[in-house]
């Protein structure tokens, strides 16, 4: 059991539904040229709601939740924060991640009310769906710390050579976003560094790729 103190930023501890808009969000952002953030809490227990409810009121220190009844605790919320050297909850940025997030049906805590107000908070009502005109467009790395930036890993083509599986691709963004994917999970030692290795030399294929993606999920969580 999870204790009340530990903060959770699991994207997969959410509803399918909030996974699917808080990637959405992420590749919105990224394509918007803000790849600086990162999640800073996703599910929350009652318990730990209580716990940070009581922080400043019968606890010793800053309040720092209005509520005891979050959508945290509902799995359809999540926090964010900026990462250096920006201020940790910038609020030009945050202001600019709201204004993408009301476009995609997600709302932003920076528009409640006095009282109410959490610009680091999103989250989407039971009835979310994929808003028209917007989709998924590969597999979006949302970042759990300040570390990491934002990643869309698209647009992977393979050969017309039906016996030659290595990864192909249709430009070098993308080919460069994969490589830092790779190099990423090496420096966290998720990953044996053969395998960035592989790539480098155009021997890696798309099937090792989606093995090694499903292995720095599970080492990641």
């Amino acid at each position: 059991m999870t204790s009340i103190t530990t903060t959770c930023r699991d994207l997969s501890e959410l509803t399918s539904a909030a996974q699917t808009a808080c990637r959405l969000l992420f590749q919105e952002c990224y394509k918007a040229g803000i790849d600086f953030i990162f999640i800073t809490e996703t599910y929350r227990s009652q318990a730990r709601q209580n716990y940070l409810y009581e922080q400043g009121r019968t606890r010793p220190g800053q309040q720092v939740t209005w509520t005891r009844n979050s959508n945290h605790t509902s799995r359809r919320a999540w926090d964010i924060a900026v990462a250096p050297p920006r201020n940790l909850y910038d609020i030009a940025t945050l202001s600019k991640v709201g204004a993408i997030a009301k476009r995609l049906g997600i709302e932003w805590g920076g528009y409640w009310e006095a009282g109410k107000y959490d610009a680091p908070h999103f989250e989407i009502p039971t009835s979310w769906k994929l808003p028209a005109g917007y989709k998924l467009e590969g597999q979006v790395i949302v970042p759990k710390s300040s570390a990491v930036k934002i990643q869309l890993i698209e647009d992977i083509q393979k050969p017309i050579e039906k016996d030659d599986d290595t990864m192909k691709f249709t430009n070098k963004t993308t080919k460069a976003a994969v490589r830092d994917y790779l190099k990423q999970a090496v420096d966290k030692k998720l990953i044996d560094k053969s395998h960035l290795d592989k790539f480098d030399a155009g021997t890696l294929t798309g099937g090792d790729f989606e093995g090694l993606k499903i292995i720095i999920a599970q080492r990641s969580a």
